[in-house]
């Protein structure tokens, strides 16, 4: 059972209208876009439709709007994980925010372990009576009918009168002409060149999509490296992040993170203990510049003396440094 999936598994490939598909299809909805899942009562049900029962349908609310009410959702999910020991870690801050990619992560991985569940089959289950004794299930079921019935309508009127305009183009074309096109058409779709061309583009496609793979790949090592506890707080840290979520394509992200980068350097220096020893370093040797320069000055002092001068100094000197001599 898939309850730990990495993030270049299958799963994460998956497209929107698929899991959208699969998404009305096993609960009978009716939801164009993933992030309408987003306040967390259709994951509950797709996890009541593989595991019949586990749910109580009657916490789960889908009338909620507000992100508490969502919260409240998402929170019996959560019971639900803890009872059938599953480790995944929902992020409800993301998903109650109802952005596109998030939801989308987590409706994908939501697919592959209902799949890994007796190999996605659900066995007598009806989605709308148990949606019935959830707050808000029965309109939502309402909801969901009507816009199913409005789409059936629309498509089955798409089809006839297009047939009845491509009769009438018919009918009115001259037949000669109609043969003509026949005739150019017939050559053309065993064309040797356009299946190389076609091949050509298919290959092309698929190495796209390796490397595309390949860098998303490397990109997501870097998120969860900088996600690390001991660097995440770091200037670098965040200005590679910086440059990683940008969402604009101006070029000003590598520019603002050069600035942090500058302005964490310049903090740095100033709590380094090796510039306040530098600093000491640097008044000591002006010191001793200025007593060396005294020295200096005393020496050419004593030059300019008379002999009887110095004399007198040096007794003076003799006459301070011991006590028990007199002058």
């Amino acid at each position: 059972m898939a309850t730990n999936i990495g993030i270049m598994d299958a799963a994460y490939f998956v497209g929107r209208s698929e899991i959208l598909s699969w998404i009305n299809s096993t609960l009978q909805l009716n939801l164009s876009k993933v992030e309408e899942a987003c306040s967390g009562a259709v994951h509950c049900q797709l996890l009541d439709a593989a595991h019949p029962g586990i749910v109580p349908m009657h916490k789960v609310n889908f009338d909620a709007k507000s992100e508490y009410e969502m919260i409240q959702n998402y929170k019996v999910l959560q019971d639900v994980f803890n009872k059938l020991k599953i480790t995944k870690h929902i992020e409800v801050s993301k998903l109650v925010k109802g952005r596109p990619l998030d939801n989308l992560e987590f409706m994908q991985w939501m697919k592959r372990y209902c799949d890994s569940v007796n190999s996605g089959l659900q066995h007598n289950y009806n989605p709308l009576e148990r949606r019935e004794v959830s707050k808000g299930g029965r309109e939502t079921s309402k909801k969901s009918a009507n816009s199913q019935a409005s789409t059936k309508g629309s498509t089955a009127q798409r089809p006839q009168s297009s047939h009845n305009s491509r009769r009438n183009e018919v009918s009115n074309a001259n037949p000669t002409n109609q043969a003509a096109k026949v005739a150019r058409a017939a050559p053309s779709a065993g064309n040797p060149a356009y299946e190389e061309k076609i091949t050509e583009l298919k290959l092309s496609i698929d190495s796209l999509e390796k490397e595309r793979d390949f860098y998303f790949a490397k990109l997501r090592d870097i998120e969860i490296l900088c996600q690390t506890p001991e660097i995440e707080h770091s200037p670098i840290v965040a200005a590679i992040q910086k440059i990683l979520y940008a969402t604009d394509d101006n070029g000003t992200a590598v520019a603002e993170a050069q600035a942090m980068i500058s302005v964490g350097r310049k903090e740095i220096e100033g709590l380094s203990p090796i510039a306040e020893v530098s600093e000491e370093k640097s008044s000591s040797e002006t010191h001793k510049r200025k007593n060396i320069a005294n020295i200096d000055f005393d020496v050419a002092g004593l030059a300019t003396l008379s002999p009887r001068q110095r004399l007198s100094d040096v007794s003076d000197v003799h006459c301070s440094e011991s006590p028990l001599m007199t002058c």
